[in-house]
């Protein structure tokens, strides 16, 4: 049956393709489309193929599963826990166990009721929420009154957050208690990880150990950084109330690494700066030049601990250790920084858009400290010096596939994944697109200004609505403009539009998803969700 629905398809992608012939011909702005039809039909074909076998491979197998495949199932935000939802697939084939790998909000009551063993792999973002694509789920299954008996099944958790927002791993431990509450048994407690904390996911490394015959316990191979160079770096906020904003190009070493979609996110490996280097050595009676091996290569402490979690205070517990190599193997690395992606491959480099982070800290000749990860991007790291990143993939705020209406919404920093979208949809020569962001001062924040107007008068940009906060006698947020827009709002919906939002998820983000709920309904905002009309990237 699922052959013949799909071999239905193909004649019908021909239809269209010469359907798309036809009003190529006719439009004369339009005629080297027509050229590309053939080309376009034999796409249209293998995307079908490959989509077909991606539903295929990810489609929950209700009433057929083997009574030896685990499900694994994921609930991913910006794609930390797809990817290591995927890890664990991988890991787990390889010692030859049936696997399963579904989005969580595919999965309805009798698919998890066919299945024996299952492992989630789920992210909790904004105040304790469930990721946005696991909406259907929450709305279906854990805030309904099913009757679901999962007393077959056994299932383990991973939870993943962030330690410095309340509701750390809320919905990890709310999915372990309605697993419970419909009667399935653990495997093993619940594992929560904090911001990619390496301990806990060798945690879960074991219990997939102990889960099947043949599973290794050894960490999953590392995801190799890239080598970019830092190539400009331009303040894009001089005289602003707020904090510095910088705008960064990083050129490839390699240009296979220029390999991302609108939406995807760059994890930096930050360095401290030099001095913080030196004084953390002084504290230590140190040398910095003393040769250590770091993964089985020569290099100087000193490059070392650039890259290590360093205790800038007291004499940590490891003060009594002596050896330049104790050190340099004892000392955890810095952890990835993620910044959303500002612009397209084809730019021919990767742009950034960063805020200076800093820190109240009186010890400091300028009353404050620079974060890690901003401050090595922004001041520390000179011109022509070495960033090491990698490229996550973030499927949930990728573009859509057509050229339907886009309505962008963010502020501050947001303004880099929102650019990228806008970037594709501009040399696509789709317009349709509504741009709200907010700042504070027109005079200093307006970010990316000539291109955004040059982009708006030329009618790629339908509708710009900067709103300025600081401007004027009353605070005005990005959300006060969609409310005060709620009747377009509904027009753009009823056209097709979807909503990408980007940036801050304290203040907008909730403000913008309140508005909405306002002008479209619960309903009608939840529908967008589950239905990928919605997408948000908040941090």
């Amino acid at each position: 049956m699922k052959r013949a629905r799909f071999m239905g398809i193909v004649p019908m992608a021909w239809a269209l393709a010469c359907a798309g012939a036809v009003v190529a011909w006719w439009t004369p702005l339009r005629l080297a489309s027509a050229a590309a039809v053939l080309f376009a039909y034999v796409c249209a074909c293998v995307g079908i193929v490959v989509a077909h076998r991606r539903r295929e491979t990810n489609a929950p197998l209700a009433d057929t599963a083997p009574a030896d495949t685990i499900l694994i199932a994921y609930a991913s935000q910006t794609g930390s826990a797809e990817l290591i939802a995927t890890q664990t697939r991988t890991r787990l084939e390889a010692s030859g166990a049936r696997v399963q790998l579904v989005a969580l909000g595919a999965l309805e009551a009798h698919d998890l009721a066919a299945y024996t063993r299952a492992l989630f792999v789920v992210s909790t973002t904004g105040e304790g929420d469930a990721p946005d694509a696991a909406t259907a789920f929450v709305r279906n299954l854990m805030s309904a009154q099913t009757g679901v008996d999962l007393g077959a099944l056994r299932y383990g958790v991973l939870a993943l957050g962030d330690r410095q927002y309340a509701n750390y791993c809320a919905f990890g431990y709310r999915l372990t208690a309605w697993l419970a509450q419909h009667a399935a048994q653990p495997l093993f407690e619940t594992i929560d990880v904090d911001n990619g904390e390496m301990a806990a996911l060798e945690r879960w490394q074991t219990q997939l150990a102990a889960l099947c015959d043949g599973v290794t316990a050894t960490p999953w191979p590392a995801v190799r950084d890239s080598v970019w160079t830092l190539d400009t770096r331009t303040l894009l906020n001089p005289g602003s109330a707020g904090e510095p904003v910088y705008h960064l190009a990083l050129q490839p070493s390699d240009s296979a690494a220029l390999e991302w979609l609108p939406g995807d996110i760059a994890e930096i490996l930050p360095r401290h700066a030099s001095d913080t280097v030196q004084r953390w050595l002084d504290a230590r009676a140190l040398d910095g030049v003393a040769a250590v091996q770091c993964d089985g290569a020569p290099m100087t402490l000193a490059n070392v601990l650039a890259t290590r979690q360093l205790a800038l205070g007291e004499l940590d517990d490891l003060a009594a250790l002596r050896s330049p190599q104790e050190w340099a193997d004892t000392l955890p690395p810095l952890a990835h920084r993620s910044y959303s992606i500002a612009s397209l491959p084809g730019d021919g480099q990767l742009e950034l858009l960063v805020r200076q982070a800093r820190h109240a800290d009186d010890s400091a000749a300028q009353g404050f400290r620079l974060g890690v990860a901003s401050g090595w991007l922004t001041e520390h790291a000179a011109r022509g010096s070495e960033i090491r990143l990698r490229v996550r993939t973030n499927r949930t705020f990728h573009p859509p596939a057509d050229d339907r209406p886009l309505i962008l919404i963010g502020n501050g920093t947001g303004l880099a994944g929102l650019r990228a979208h806008l970037k594709r949809r501009v040399r696509a020569g789709h317009g349709r697109i509504w741009l709200i962001f907010g700042e504070r001062n027109a005079a200093h924040d307006a970010f990316y200004r000539d291109e955004l107007s040059d982009w708006h008068e030329r009618g790629l940009i339908e509708r710009l609505d900067p709103v300025w906060s600081r401007d004027g006698s009353e605070r005005r947020y990005v959300q006060d403009a969609l409310a005060a827009n709620a009747e377009p709002l509904r027009e753009w919906i009823d056209a097709g539009a979807s909503i990408y939002v980007c940036g801050s998820r304290n203040g907008m983000a909730p403000g913008v998803h309140r508005a909405l709920v306002d002008a479209l309904g619960q309903t009608r905002v939840d529908t967008l969700l589950v239905d990928g009309r919605y997408r948000r990237d908040v941090y």
